[in-house]
């Protein structure tokens, strides 16, 4: 929806209402959909840091950074929340321009939703309503009616009961909700309505999928930055060492997968991932490639492929370290046995056909390297990142292992 921003400086602007990105399956930033190509999160110096001295090896593995928008809240007579961008205030591309169409009504823009505040919540959290919900996904996934919306949404480990089973394969995937009604009401309590906050704009990498099946890993054996408290610092490496982060260099932080079978997608949260033993790890991988039929082993190949790849361009980064970051793979739920393009380990960059398969690395806030604009004076590490290729190589050797049988 295209409405008009109140703010003095961007009056008869045309602003745009932001809304949770329906496929956020881990990570506790709240991203949010801006237009069908494109989603936006809280700007963190850092991050924006690394998205502007990118190193071109590494671009085809990143989202491609769109520029910085300006956001506010807004409540209306009602109470209602919601956080508007406007579109060419401090909007900009690491060359100084954006796409246009940002700020053009021709746009996709996604229909609006109002964010109710609960007066009767004990906790005065914001509440989503449902059938808020289920348009949100229509309009994400046009014509498709995947997901049910009847689990209700609890703050602890949403989707899985004490006795391990899984009722989340008949509801939406909660967890994006999540992060942005955290969010907002974050927001609601720092913030005056109309008080510009700085996101940053993101290719929405799923967009070109129709049912897409992610996989949310939170690489390295250390998550905590330099800038760390020791409190902090003592609460990341008890994580580490209490899941796979500490043995193999990967956990889990999230998943949907859609299951042919039932309709729906299958969904796990960092909880479920946290308690894996490094054999449920390896069950787990196979999981996120069952259709709820059978194995997708065809994705094998070009998955590993392109995780090789990656791991050829993270072994030539001097002094980085990407701690806290997360790697997606990615392939859709719907098989496209006529696509051309059946064992390409690449995403496609044109043509109608989606990508088979791909893997993106996400969420920098965390991430040092030498010449950083936001930290001129890092801690200084040499070589490249062992914590983040120790979870590679042992990505690599699980899916093989798969691909062999084992």
């Amino acid at each position: 929806m295209v409405g008009q921003s109140p703010l003095g400086p961007g009056e008869g602007r045309a602003a745009v209402l932001l809304q949770p990105f329906v496929h956020q399956v881990g990570g506790h930033t709240s991203m949010l959909t801006y237009d069908e190509h494109t989603v936006c999160k809280p700007l963190v110096s850092q991050e924006l840091s690394f998205y502007e001295s990118l190193p071109l090896a590494m671009r085809q593995f990143t989202p491609q950074y769109k520029g910085i928008v300006s956001v506010h809240l807004k409540k209306d007579s009602l109470g209602n929340l919601t956080l508007m961008a406007s579109p060419g205030l401090g909007q900009q591309d690491s060359c100084g321009r954006l796409d246009s169409a940002g700020g053009d009504a021709a746009v996709t823009l996604w229909h609006k939703c109002k964010w109710a505040a609960s007066a009767s919540s004990e906790h005065g959290l914001v509440k989503w309503s449902h059938t808020q919900v289920t348009k949100a996904f229509k309009d994400s996934c046009p014509g498709k009616m995947l997901l049910r919306t009847d689990l209700q949404y609890h703050t602890d480990s949403l989707l899985e009961d004490a006795n391990g089973k899984q009722p989340e394969r008949k509801s939406y995937n909660p967890w994006g909700l999540h992060c942005h009604r955290q969010h907002l009401n974050r927001m609601s309590s720092k913030h005056n309505e109309n008080k510009l906050q700085q996101f940053l704009l993101l290719e929405n990498v799923v967009s070109k999928y129709s049912y897409p099946c992610i996989l949310d890993l939170k690489m390295g054996t250390r998550q905590h930055g330099d800038d760390a408290s020791e409190e902090k610092k003592a609460r990341h490496i008890k994580k580490c060492e209490q899941s796979t982060s500490a043995s193999l260099g990967v956990r889990i932080c999230g998943m949907q997968v859609y299951q042919a079978d039932t309709g729906h997608f299958l969904c796990k949260d960092k909880y479920y991932g946290r308690k894996l033993s490094p054999e449920g790890f390896r069950q787990t991988l196979r999981q996120f490639l069952c259709n709820g039929n059978q194995l997708r082993t065809d994705l094998l190949e070009p998955i590993i492929l392109r995780l090789k790849a990656l791991l050829s361009v993270i072994r030539k980064q001097s002094s980085y370290r990407f701690y806290s970051s997360s790697l997606l793979i990615i392939y859709d739920g719907q098989e496209h046995k006529e696509s051309a393009d059946h064992h390409l380990p690449f995403p496609k960059t044109h043509g109608t056909n989606p990508s088979r398969v791909d893997v993106r690395m996400i969420d920098f806030a965390h991430t040092t390297f030498k010449g950083s604009k936001s930290n001129p004076n890092p801690t200084p590490h040499d070589g490249p990142d062992h914590g983040y290729i120790f979870g590679l190589e042992n990505l690599i050797k699980i899916l093989q292992n798969l691909s062999e049988g084992k």
